[in-house]
């Protein structure tokens, strides 16, 4: 998850608290939801590309950090969020949204259910103080934010879980997909789950402050390759995962983005948008988060016009789009018309003046090369 890169409009950007470590290593830093981060290192197709064959570490602590506590705090969690996670065992994580009442998409976040009544949800940078204050005004005293005095840290790609496994021991080697647990290492409190942001296996560990330096160069000695937003954006997209304030927003509805995965309308719940989103279930969809591929040489970006060939017609405007490293083309995503939403449908995008075809594809772009 990622939010908009902007400064808030104050101008101050918050620096991480490994600008240091970041900056030794070669780092370009550009503003992003308000904080100074790593766009790139030595360079984002190699960033991607290490994600993608080895391993990379993130630095991801602008996503905004906060528990909820206390035997209501599942309680609390439901009426605000879209996924009930009343059923979520302890030691599991789980994507959800925050809605409005309209069932547009506030933001999305990922919860994860701790020992002990403890709820850590993961908010997106952008979003930060408004999801915050949306906790507050449920669980009062019960939630609390943790972002400036914690780090989190995404480590990506099929080299992952073993680097981990050596860095934080067998703790997290036994841990399956979107598993959680908090791990002692050198003395501190790690929280990791089996979870990321890129389509590659992996984990997401937060530590104190005063510990992330030395976890950070553990995963670098151990042979992770530092990697930016550029190489983070890049990677996501082939993964076809949406970004809030691109893909998803409050003007689009979990059912038309394919995020209906993250919606639990059976249990009875009364929570923020519920009466929208069980309408728009039941309506036929005049939209869906389409996938497309170039099919000639060009790199789609957002905004771009999307046309039908024979007509000219504008049908839509590309939400995300970039040059896929992996995969050596132009990808990109839109909200099409129903009856062009569908794999084989030819399109064109405008480039800069050039109508670049375009096919619908399945998502996501990139699959994991099978075991031989």
């Amino acid at each position: 998850m990622a939010g908009h890169d902007d400064s808030g409009g104050s101008g101050v950007l918050t620096r991480l608290t490994l600008h240091e470590r970041h900056e030794a290593l070669g780092a370009r830093f550009a503003p992003f939801a308000g904080w100074e981060m790593p766009l790139q290192y030595e360079g984002i197709v190699g960033e991607h590309q290490a994600v993608r064959e080895r391993v990379g570490v993130f630095d991801v602590s602008h996503l905004a950090r906060a528990w909820v506590e206390g035997p209501r705090a599942a309680e609390q969690l439901r009426s605000v969020t879209t996924f009930d996670v009343t059923t979520l065992p302890v030691g599991k994580a789980h994507y959800s949204l925050y809605c409005n009442e309209a069932g547009g998409i506030d933001d999305d976040i990922f919860i994860y259910h701790l020992p002990g009544e403890r709820w850590l949800v993961i908010h997106n940078a952008a979003n930060a103080d408004d999801d915050f204050e949306r906790l507050r005004a449920v669980a009062g005293d019960a939630a609390s934010e943790v972002t400036p005095e914690t780090v989190m840290l995404a480590v990506q790609g099929p080299e992952a879980v073993a680097l981990l496994g050596r860095v934080l021991g067998e703790g997290f080697t036994a841990l399956e997909q979107r598993d959680c647990a908090e791990l002692d290492w050198k003395g501190s409190s790690v929280l990791v789950a089996r979870t990321g942001y890129t389509g590659e296996d992996g984990g997401e560990c937060i530590v104190g402050a005063e510990q992330a330096a030395a976890l950070w160069d553990a995963f670098i000695e151990g042979g992770a390759a530092p990697a930016g937003l550029g190489a983070r954006d890049t990677l996501r997209l082939e993964a076809a995962l949406p970004l809030h304030g691109n893909d998803i927003d409050a003007s689009t509805h979990p059912y038309e983005a394919g995020l209906g995965f993250a919606v639990t309308l059976d249990d009875g719940a009364t929570f923020t948008g519920r009466a929208a989103l069980a309408a728009a279930k039941e309506q036929p969809r005049t939209r869906r988060l389409a996938h497309l591929a170039a099919r000639d040489r060009g790199v789609l970006r957002a905004g771009c016009a999307v046309r039908e060939p024979d007509s000219g017609e504008e049908v839509a405007h590309l939400t995300s789009g970039a040059f896929s490293p992996s995969l050596r083309l132009g990808i990109g995503m839109a909200y099409l018309p129903v009856r062009l939403a569908r794999p084989g449908v030819m399109l064109e995008v405008d480039v800069r003046g050039r109508a670049l075809p375009v096919e619908v594809v399945r998502r996501p772009f990139y699959r994991k090369p099978k075991d031989s």
